[in-house]
């Protein structure tokens, strides 16, 4: 059983000008985080969802399973991991609903490359010249692209083991994870890369917010 998990719990603090988390954004008569769910439910691969949401939102979205949002996104993922524990899930696909072009080969292309492995994450090469700096003022090594990649999500994770690894954190190891494969590599779980969609972007900024509405306007979203 593959069960979605779709984050919709943050506050979208980067966008200005509207009054609500970009996920609730009215885009074209459709709430932004609607683009995401009609992926997942049109995606054959998918047996259920889940959406991690503010209350005051989940009546608004229809007939899910729903877990409330935790203080860091890590956190959020946890209290999503309980939430669909009753299900008995073998793989949990856990996608930011700021990306709201995922496709639904996008979602099964990351499952079929789970498969003898314990998960797996869409990944785009890196093109530009690539820079470590501490202080973001100075260069202090110049990075081999070739094995750089910049992660995206739908990503999906061996439930069981996943669920593990939060078991044994403490509060404060959550809310320092900066995204979610880390605590999977970190514990040597052995996860796979497959080829990620550029048009799958993540919407942080108004401007990526407003490039977004103008694609559904001009019809190149459903």
């Amino acid at each position: 059983m593959n069960i979605g998990l779709i984050l919709a719990g943050g506050t979208g603090e980067r966008i200005k000008d509207y009054d609500k988390p970009k996920q609730f954004v009215e885009v074209e008569g459709k709430l932004l985080i609607s683009y995401c769910l009609q992926a997942f439910e049109e995606c054959p691969d998918i047996d259920h969802i889940c959406i991690v949401a503010p209350m005051e939102w989940q009546n608004q979205l229809g007939d899910y399973i729903y877990a409330a949002p935790g203080k860091s996104r890590q956190h959020s993922i946890y209290n999503g991991l309980l939430a669909i524990r009753k299900y008995k899930p073998t793989n949990v696909i856990i996608h930011d609903a700021a990306r709201p072009l995922v496709a639904t080969g996008d979602i099964s292309l990351v499952i079929k490359a789970s498969r003898g492995y314990d998960g797996a994450t869409p990944a785009l090469n890196i093109t530009d010249t690539t820079y470590r700096s501490i202080d973001g003022k100075v260069i202090i090594e110049a990075l081999n692209r070739d094995e750089l990649f910049a992660g995206q999500t739908p990503e999906c994770y061996d439930y069981s083991k996943y669920l593990a690894l939060h078991g044994n954190m403490s509060d404060d190891d959550l809310a320092n994870v900066r995204g979610s494969s880390e605590i999977a590599v970190r514990n040597k779980l052995k996860i796979a890369l497959c080829e990620g969609n550029p048009g799958n972007f993540k919407i942080t900024t108004n401007a990526e917010l407003e490039f977004f509405i103008n694609i559904v306007k001009n019809g190149e979203a459903l």
